[in-house]
């Protein structure tokens, strides 16, 4: 046995390297601890960006864990240490002031770049962009692996935004599958993609019953939803996100250009009152939807400053010192997008299903008024859970959520380990539209010991 000693202690040596490779954590922060960032290489010319504050609030009662929130913003290809951050829970508005309703209250926040390519995370070769949402999940898990000395432990509960529910559920499983990564506690999934045939079998209805489309519009609604259903039936996956394009052009052409966020508004890109019919229908494409960033525009367009992307590229860049000189903010995000496109339209209700029934908690919360990822929608995708606890879910009675002298602000429903939060007057970004039931959220689905 002897002669094989050398090629063991060999072998050691090359899982070492490989492990220092993809795992090492390199970072800076703030002189207090508060805050600590840095990138984690997950694959070779492959790095992901990350972003950790710790909580002035944290409670050590003995009994309770102080959770930790893991944010995972949607797109997919938008920053969440851009977007999620500075546009919705971090501690500082995207006019860097203090956020009164900041999620810090209740958790320590981590925001990453997430899939390699998204803000200030890049590759060196763009073939290295990931092209499925198992693949982001790999290396979420394996930023996740590095991290596991500055979470301490922390209960992780992963909170995804729009396309980023489908990272959620996949990272969460692939973590707890291959007992790496982190401690989860939890998912939630907020208006997220996770059955895209769900939601856009819901489009027409909805706008019919809310007054932004006509009987004409309905049909032709219904007349693609049908083609893209047929479709995803085939598994022809790309040809469904080319459809998909499709009707989202009949739907601005037959509405006016609604906002895909919050139904009650109009698309504030497009200059309705200028613009004929026939342009609409000639701007409604795929390529004129990315031209604008869709998901990311749309955050963008309800920043209280003339240029986010500016801030991001010169305050905060400045401020986090680390950002190869090369490397700009979201400079391969629309590659990001592109790179996923034969993922976009596969479901992951599946995982969501395998996530229950390991037992692991599970809150889904939507907007009102949301359209792209409506309530409806939603739900369809909810009752096609095969989870012995889904009868019981259904016809548990709801709770309603209340915000001072506000009056009803949600309403939240639980069985076991799944919880149904609907939020009313919110559309897509529910901590944006409504951050107050939003927190009680949080504070009930982590179990935050903050008073």
């Amino acid at each position: 046995m002897a002669p094989a000693r050398p090629l063991v202690a060999l072998l050691l040596v090359l899982c070492a390297a490989a492990a220092a490779l993809c795992s090492l954590a390199d970072g800076a922060g703030t002189a207090d601890g508060s805050e600590e960032w840095g990138y984690v290489q997950v694959r070779p010319k492959a790095h992901m960006f990350w972003w950790l504050y710790r909580s002035p609030q944290r409670v050590d009662n003995g009994s309770t864990p102080w959770p930790t929130v893991l944010w995972l913003q949607g797109g997919p290809g938008a920053s969440g240490v851009g977007y999620g951050n500075f546009m919705e829970i971090g501690p500082l508005d995207e006019e860097l002031k203090p956020r009164e309703t900041t999620w810090l209250a209740k958790a320590d926040l981590l925001f990453v770049d997430n899939p390699v390519g998204t803000g200030f995370s890049y590759v060196e070769d763009k073939s290295l962009m990931v092209r499925t949402d198992d693949e982001a999940a790999r290396d979420l898990v394996m930023l996740l692996d590095a991290l596991q000395p500055r979470l301490r432990g922390s209960p992780l509960y992963i909170v995804a935004e729009s396309y980023g529910g489908k990272f959620a559920v996949t990272t969460a499983l692939r973590a707890i599958i291959q007992q790496q990564g982190a401690n989860i506690a939890g998912v939630a999934l907020g208006d997220s993609w996770i059955s895209p045939l769900d939601f856009v079998l819901s489009w027409g209805p909805l706008l019919y019953q809310v007054s932004r489309v006509d009987e004409n519009g309905l049909q032709q609604c219904n007349s693609v939803a049908a083609k893209i259903k047929d479709e995803l039936e085939k598994q022809q996956f790309t040809d469904a996100e080319a459809s998909w394009a499709e009707l989202e052009g009949v739907v601005s052409a037959n509405s006016n250009f609604v906002d895909f966020y919050n139904f009650l508004k109009d698309d504030a890109s497009e200059d309705s009152t200028t613009t004929t019919m026939q342009q609409q229908r000639q701007r409604s494409t795929l390529s004129s939807f990315r031209s604008r960033n869709g998901y990311s525009g749309y955050l963008e367009s309800m920043a209280a400053v003339s240029s986010f992307e500016g801030i991001m590229n010169t305050v905060i860049r400045n401020k986090l010192g680390i950002i190869p000189k090369d490397v700009s903010w979201g400079e391969q995000s629309a590659d990001v997008f592109d790179a996923l496109a034969g993922d976009f339209m596969k479901p992951r209700i599946q995982e969501v299903d395998q996530l229950l029934k390991l037992g692991v908690n599970v809150t889904i919360y939507n907007g009102q008024l949301d359209l792209i990822c409506a309530t409806k929608g939603t739900m369809d995708w909810v009752h096609k859970l095969k989870w012995d606890g889904l009868n019981n879910f259904l016809n548990s009675p709801r709770t309603p959520i209340y915000c001072k002298k506000s009056g009803t602000q949600a309403f939240v429903k639980s069985y076991k380990n799944l919880n149904f939060y609907w939020i009313l007057g919110a559309g897509h970004m529910v901590p944006i539209d409504n951050p107050c039931p939003a927190l009680k959220m949080l504070a009930d689905i982590t179990r935050s010991p903050a008073k």
